[in-house]
């Protein structure tokens, strides 16, 4: 990870880590490095999510973006999937997301799209920290008319919500569907798509007061869905999280559908449909051992990438596969966006319902989930690297290791976000599984407070 990015742009506690002054030259590094090679005033589009700090930072970093010449285009409360699509639809030079994601509300980050709408490489991420933090390139400010200025476009949302519509040549009616929108970025444009498409829609969580965003809702807070799916006799419930590049789905009777799983439903039906690129589905070290068994009696190859979806998708591009994701439910469907989108997924989802007239419980045993625990270990940030340096640590992974060899797997890894270490253990027997995580985590707490 890089001294300001990690995996899904710069990210921390907003006011503390993530300061105005921060997102401020965030602004001019990231406009700067963006579209230096531009011969015309270039435009970057920014929209946020809606916590408390959105609008603070968002401010700060447009003016960040203005001060170097660039010109702001502001969408306000959007998803991220949305500001990487418009991007490309408006033929703006760059797009950036104010989000921190499913994190909870004292956070905030602070994401780069390029004009392609991919995420930034770490070429560009590096170059724009040595800029702000090793004062390596001087940034001319411009003055008079070449200051940028900032135009306000909040009913950009309705241009994505028509573009996700028209992904599917089917209608909804007959389903019945709640969703829960974490009261986050997609509490207008998830409802909205999926009503115009014809399904009966229930929706929970999508009063967003700044304040309650990931609150015990949305997708890393599951049990309010699957209550309310079985008291509406629903088929079908769909979480996203806080920016809505994630979706996790509940079957008819209340069980969780991760990302593993709904990628297996939605990679077979593209294969029996010839719609699945190179039969491959592009996954990471955390998936599910499942996920591979699935692949395996349907002749379909599971790819496996470091985790974090700009990895899964690097491999999508650079071998021109179509389907990838994380268990987390950050899936991407590259024919039709170039990040996780929440709601292509769930549109994706309920088409496979809708086709195959099934209920989602059957159709969801295309793969069989194996015992899977996870431990988060808390850490002191700066030395969540460290265990792999630590001998009484690797040692204990090592025993950990030997014993499960040949019935399941280790995966210890830092967060990319939080300052956490993920301790995570897959198996059949799921008792020894978690008593054998907690071991190790509490280990890696006390070796790296």
């Amino acid at each position: 990870m890089g001294r300001l990015f990690g995996t899904d742009g710069v990210r921390g506690i907003a006011n503390q880590d993530l300061t105005i002054e921060l997102a401020f030259k965030l602004g001019q590094a990231g406009a700067y490095v963006l579209t230096k090679e531009n011969k015309h005033k270039p435009t970057i589009i920014v929209g946020r999510d809606t916590r408390i700090s959105g609008e603070m930072l968002t401010s700060a970093l447009i003016a960040g973006i203005c001060s170097v010449g660039a010109n702001a285009i502001a969408i306000g409360v959007v998803p991220t999937p949305a500001v990487s699509y418009l991007t490309k639809k408006y033929k703006a030079d760059a797009g950036i997301v104010v989000s921190a994601s499913h994190n909870p509300v004292e956070y905030n980050g602070i994401k780069f799209f390029n004009q392609k709408g991919y995420k930034l490489s770490d070429a560009i991420e590096e170059e724009i920290e040595s800029i702000i933090l090793d004062n390596k390139e001087m940034i001319q400010l411009p003055t008079g008319t070449d200051i940028g200025t900032v135009k306000y476009k909040k009913e950009s949302i309705e241009e994505y919500i028509d573009y996700v519509k028209q992904i599917v040549d089917i209608d909804f009616k007959g389903l019945k569907v709640v969703i829960d929108c974490a009261n986050g970025a997609s509490y207008a444009s998830a409802p909205e798509t999926l009503r115009q498409l014809g399904a009966e829609v229930y929706i929970i969580h999508n009063e967003p007061d700044g304040k309650n965003i990931n609150k015990n809702c949305g997708s890393t807070h599951m049990d309010d869905l699957k209550n309310y799916v079985i008291q509406l006799k629903a088929d079908i419930g769909i979480a996203f999280d806080g920016d809505a590049d994630r979706c996790l789905a509940v079957d008819e009777k209340g069980n969780l559908i991760d990302g593993d799983q709904i990628m297996s439903i939605c990679g077979l039906f593209m294969k029996e449909n010839n719609q699945l690129k190179k039969d491959t589905i592009v996954a990471t070290v955390m998936s599910n051992l499942g996920l591979s068994l699935m692949g395996e009696e349907n002749d379909i190859q599971i790819k496996q990438t470091k985790v974090g979806d700009r990895y899964v998708l690097e491999e999508m591009v650079k071998n021109s596969y179509n389907l990838g994701g994380e268990q987390s439910g950050h899936i991407i469907f590259s024919d039709y966006n170039t990040t996780g989108d929440g709601l292509i997924t769930a549109v994706h989802i309920l088409e496979v319902l809708k086709r195959k007239n099934k209920p989602l419980s059957e159709i969801a045993k295309v793969m069989t989930v194996l015992p899977q625990v996870l431990i988060n270990a808390k850490v002191d940030n700066s030395k969540k690297q460290d265990y792999l340096k630590d001998e009484v640590i690797n040692q204990a992974i090592k025993k950990v290791e030997e014993k499960f060899e040949g019935q399941g797997r280790v995966l210890i890894r830092p967060s990319g976000t939080e300052p956490l270490v993920r301790v995570m253990i897959e198996g059949k027997d799921e008792s020894l599984l978690k008593t054998e995580a907690n071991q190790l985590a509490q280990l890696i707490e006390s070796r790296l407070k």
